[in-house]
Order: C-alpha cells, then structure tokens, then sequence
C-alpha cells in the first residue's frame, strides 16, 4: 500500500474468511483504477477465491497477476461473464464506464461490486435502480475511505454503542495528493471522472449519510472550483458541499487535490462527528506531527478525554459481511438503498454546484 499516492491505497487486514475455498468465487474486470487491488485483497481475506481477471489492455492484466498470481487472465470480457461459476465481479474501469459493466454483469445473473464513484450520470442512475429491481443482484460500491479505514470502522461501532447519543453534524475532509504524472488521461476529463464532488465527493457523502443515520438527503449548497490546473480545463481540484437530512442531521465535506509534498500520507483525510452527548474525530491516515500511524480516535464524552489508537484492532468486516449478503440474500453488509442514495446525493451536489472562476 503506497502512503504517498491515494491511488493505490489497498490495505491489508488479517485473514477472517466466511466462506470454504470455492466457496464464493468472484472475478476483476477493469482495471483502471488501483483501487481494484484494495477490492481484491478484502474479498480475498474474507474468504473468497479470485478466479479471472479481464482489462483490454494487457500492462494492466501482467501487473494484477503479478500480484494474484492465481488469477487466470481472460481472453474477453464475456469468458468472465459467461462462467456459471463466478458469484461476483469487482470492478474499477474509468468511472464513466462503471455502470455499463454493472448492468451486463447484473443481466448476466452476477453480482457486482464497483469502485467509487458507482456511475456518473442520473440516466445511469435510473438504469443500474432498475436492473437491481429486475435481477435482484447486487450494486455494492466500495467506499473505502469508510469501509477500509480502521477508525473509521469503528467511529460506527462507537456511534451505534450510543457512545455520543444522537448524531447532529458530520463534517468530512478528504485531501488528495494529485502526483500528476501518474494521472491517466480520463482523470482530467470531467465527463469521464464525473466531477469532484461525484468522485471522491462520494466517499464523504456516504459517511455523512451512515453517521447520520439516514439515507434521505438534500444538497443546501455546493461548489467546485479549478484553481492551479487551468491547463486542465476540465479539472476541478477542490469542492465542498453542505447536506439536510431528513431526520434533522447536517453535514459538510469538503474534498481536494492539494495535498502537500511534504505530508507523510497521500491526505491527511478526518472526520468530525457532533452528537448530543460527545465527539468523535478521526484522523484516518496520520496523527500530523505527531504520529505517522493512522487510524487514531478522539472521543470525548460526559465521562472525559479518550484517545483511542485502533489500527490493526479493528479490521474490515464489511468484505465477509458483502460475501454472506451475495450467498445469503441478506443486506448486513449495506443496503441497496444506502449505496445508491450515497451516489445519488453526490450527482446532486456535482449537478448543482457553483462553479467557481478566478
């Protein structure tokens, strides 16, 4: 796992399989983000077998095999999805591209778990509704800033424990280092990225609706602006967006890509959660000039300070719970409803926002 790219973030957890080897085969299709790695290595450690991988272009297939050697690379994309075999196919291609693959591989009786952003687009949002509606498989998104982050994990175990009594306010920071040269060229196209706030807008819109408490939201006011890559005109390298929930909760993310050279982490990402009888910060990724390990809580309650460090404590249980929901029909995991709600709110605040021009 790379400290100093976002890119490539996959952590490595312990092995807590649910399942027996075969038990629960799945497959990669579309390689164009590193987050796949992150996808494959929680499937993988929960129990499940990785059996094809599939990418057009071959660099990518040679290095994903290079590290899941057992992977067998597939001569098209309809071998993977033809396998009666295969339960589920990850997926990270371009973002524009990640519901086009979701509905074949939805119609092709298979379920699908994609990087976020899910999809790009209200019509796609439609569509992806729909199929889900039709075939009963599942649309699982990997939000990883929550799902595959420690504290993060365990922020939502504090919360649900009651530890800070109702949660009034959620405020989110995601910085990212930009590392330009690694950038592909869809990165800087907004209608392949989506935009800021639907990309890794996306990850804090989820945690504001999960530590809020409800998967109901309005956008109150976003923005977006490209301040230092003007030779990217479809750039936006920072946005922030404020949210009402239904019941009464509220929320601010704000996401960017100015990262400093000097942070020991590709973000210095937290999360600020108010509730009626204490506080909870998370400093995700490094504790800045203090600790490079992240994963470090604060919780202050009617009882006093407590600063919790959980890294390697808590683990990543949504992979084994996503495995049981897709061999089970359960939804431990999250719901349908919470995935697509967290995507349809970050399409919001993108549509929405003020653009703004220096």
């Amino acid at each position: 796992m790379s400290e100093q790219d976002g890119m490539s973030y996959a952590p490595l957890g312990r092995p807590r399989p649910v399942c027996g080897p075969g038990d629960f085969v799945f497959a990669a299709v579309g390689l164009d983000h590193d987050h796949i790695y992150g996808m494959c290595n929680g499937l993988l450690e929960a129990g499940g077998t990785l059996k094809w991988v599939y990418d057009p272009d071959p660099a990518k297939v040679a290095a994903f095999v290079g590290r899941y050697p057992l992977a067998v690379p597939a001569d098209a994309e309809a071998t993977v999805l033809d396998d009666p075999e295969v339960v589920l196919v990850a997926g990270a291609s371009v973002p524009a591209d990640r519901a086009g693959l979701g509905l074949r591989v939805l119609r092709h009786a298979k379920h699908y778990f994609v990087d976020k952003p899910p999809l790009t687009s209200f019509d796609q949002l439609a569509a992806v509704r729909a199929e889900v509606a039709e075939t009963g498989k599942k649309y699982a998104v990997y939000y990883s800033e929550r799902l595959h982050v420690e504290s993060a994990v365990f922020a939502g175990q504090l919360i649900a424990d009651g530890a800070i009594g109702r949660v009034i306010q959620v405020l989110g920071m995601g910085p990212h280092r930009l590392n330009a040269p690694r950038r592909p060229g869809w990165f800087w196209e907004r209608e392949r990225y989506g935009g800021i706030l639907c990309d890794i807008g996306s990850h804090q819109l989820e945690q504001v609706l999960f530590y809020g408490g409800s998967d109901r939201g309005k956008v109150s006011s976003s923005r977006v602006g490209n301040f230092a890559h003007k030779d990217h005109p479809g750039m936006e390298d920072w946005g922030d967006v404020s949210v009402v929930l239904d019941n009464g909760a509220v929320g601010y993310c704000r996401v960017d890509w100015f990262t400093p050279s000097g942070l020991g982490s590709w973000g210095d990402g937290r999360t600020f959660i108010l509730g009626t009888e204490g506080t909870i910060e998370l400093r995700k990724y490094l504790d800045v000039g203090r600790d490079p390990e992240g994963d470090q809580v604060y919780l202050v309650d009617n009882d006093g300070e407590h600063h919790l460090s959980v890294h390697g404590k808590v683990g990543y249980p949504y992979f084994g719970q996503l495995i049981l929901d897709c061999l089970e029909g359960s939804e431990e995991a999250m719901t349908q409803e919470h995935a697509l709600a967290a995507a349809q709110l970050s399409l919001e605040a993108e549509a929405n926002a003020i653009r703004i021009e220096d």
